[in-house]
């Protein structure tokens, strides 16, 4: 699994960034990004599973590895 937000529906609300700082962050624009390459223990951590619910848009979600 991997960690992802979608920047075309991300409206730049923060609640990623704020829910899992370890995890999200904003880029220059405003809009959520996932900081480097996430382990297991990332994917897997309660904030994460609360980044996810707590976006207002549904833009964080976890994806299968391809």
């Amino acid at each position: 699994m991997r960690i992802e937000v979608d920047v075309e529906r991300c409206v730049g609300a923060g609640m990623c960034a704020l829910t899992a700082p370890a995890v999200f962050t904003q880029d220059d624009a405003g809009f959520g990004a996932v900081l480097a390459r996430q382990d297991a223990s990332a994917v897997s951590h309660p904030a994460v599973r609360e980044a996810i619910r707590a976006c207002p848009v549904g833009a964080v979600s976890l994806r299968a590895e391809d």
